[in-house]
């Protein structure tokens, strides 16, 4: 059995449909699917999900909502209308987007992952009465019935271990496809809680585990996951298998295909992964396998890089013989709920790396204020100019001379590294450079590696 999951641009109109019920109907073990919320139709196109949050939005402010509202039922009305849907199917549809704002949530954060949850939730329940009507043996399977429970914040949920067994109590006939709605389940007290975005991934691969499936087949917009960036390097090589690892090394630097979290149950359920095109299904895709027994066909398996980021510098002598100095830190860290990514240290010096989207420049200060305070350092500098390159492939492991390799390549392209830092998986090497050299480094490290690509 196959877990099948579309992304919002395969599933953004009447056509997007057609195309993905297809690839549907194409393999009978394509049993369960799960579907994301109507992504854009064209360029300068909103997405479903942008306008829930417009809709959540307005009713937070007590602002009107009702051209929203239509907005959004338009988006599903269009749809149906492709397929010839009864009346009474976009009825409910309808009522239930009506409805949004009278039922009860614990607080704001509460009321806005329902409302975008309904994205998802309501074109899975299309698409299962679209796939009525083209006569297929099609049932909408709601998280909360289906048992998907999670725990963390309403808007950045994970799940609970006990969704598994719930999962695997599902019945269904041999004939039968399950359509589930992406990206949120229910938290023991009944309310909606979303993933963090794009988390339609991360349902997919927690029902892949749950069903014990054979592959989880991710349907998006590209033919496979690519070496690097397409818009900063022209025709990259795709990759055609690549390991959890190298996925997850990859996704933390910028790789956007796939979310990094849905590789999680994925692992957990030593189960395959195919990103494919719902454009282009006969290509073969990206296969993202286990660890376990592969065999790297080169040295560097993809590069990625991101422009978010903000380090903090210190410098202290004598850091190395102070017991506690980096806990210090960390508890301060801790203390305002800022998360850090990196901490490559020296003797003398640390520098922390922060996704710089989740720290304010109030907070930078009163962060910058209390380290200086309760450490002491000799120096402490705040780099707002930051960004991280990520080269990653399972064919570095005790390769000689890769970072070599990639300082030389540098140099030679007059970039500057301000930090290098190699994973302890090595397979991995990161790189900090400034913002401006970021996609000139990741093109002259691609070119070291790939010169005929």
């Amino acid at each position: 059995m196959k877990v099948v999951k579309f992304g919002g641009s395969s599933l953004a109109n009447g056509d997007a449909f057609e195309q993905a019920i297809q690839i549907i109907n194409a393999e009978p073990d394509r049993q369960v699917v799960v579907t994301s919320a109507p992504g854009k139709r064209f360029q300068d196109d909103i997405k479903v999900t942008d306008l829930l949050i417009n809709y959540a939005n307005a009713v937070i402010k007590k602002a009107d909502y009702s051209a929203v509202q239509n907005e959004i039922f338009s988006r599903y009305e269009e749809i149906g209308a492709h397929f010839g849907v009864a009346k009474a199917a976009l009825s409910t549809i309808h009522q239930i987007i009506v409805e949004l704002p009278s039922r009860d949530y614990p607080n704001d954060d509460y009321l806005m992952a329902a409302f975008k949850a309904h994205g998802e939730r309501l074109n899975a329940r299309l698409m299962a009465a679209v796939l009525q009507k083209l006569g297929v043996n099609a049932r909408f399977v709601d998280p909360k019935d289906a048992g998907i429970i999670v725990d963390g914040e309403p808007n950045n949920a994970i799940v609970d271990p006990q969704t598994y067994v719930n999962l695997s109590h599902i019945k269904y006939s041999n004939d039968e496809k399950l359509i589930f709605p992406g990206f949120f389940g229910f938290t023991i007290d009944g309310n909606i809680a979303t993933f963090s975005r794009g988390g339609s991934d991360i349902t997919g691969a927690i029902l892949a585990r749950g069903f014990d499936a054979d592959l989880y087949e991710n349907f998006t917009d590209v033919d496979a996951i690519f070496s690097a960036n397409p818009a900063i390097v022209k025709d990259p090589q795709p990759i055609r298998r690549m390991t959890y690892r190298e996925m997850r090394e990859l996704s933390y630097a910028g790789f956007s295909v796939f979310h990094d979290e849905a590789l999680i149950p994925a692992i957990q359920g030593n189960i395959v992964v195919n990103v494919k095109n719902t454009h282009a299904p006969e290509k073969p895709g990206t296969l993202i396998v286990p660890n376990q027994g592969f065999k790297p066909e080169q040295i560097v398996t993809g590069i990625a890089g991101g422009k978010h980021y903000a380090a903090l510098y210190l410098h202290k002598y004598l850091l190395n013989r102070e017991a506690g100095f980096t806990l210090k830190i960390l508890e301060i860290l801790n203390k305002y709920g800022v998360p850090y990514e990196h901490m490559p240290s020296g003797i003398d010096d640390i520098t922390i790396i922060f996704d710089r989207k989740l720290i304010s420049d109030d907070m930078v200060q009163t962060i910058c204020d209390e380290v200086k305070a309760t450490v002491n350092p000799d120096s402490l500098e705040w780099i707002d100019d930051y960004a991280v390159i990520m080269v990653v492939g399972e064919g570095m492991f005790n390769k000689v001379g890769v970072a070599a390799g990639i300082f030389d390549e540098l140099a030679a392209h007059n970039i500057r590294i301000s930090m290098i830092n190699q994973g302890a998986s090595r397979i991995s090497i990161m790189i900090g450079t400034y913002k401006k050299d970021a996609d000139d480094a990741i093109r002259a490290i691609y070119q070291h590696f790939f010169p005929n690509k």
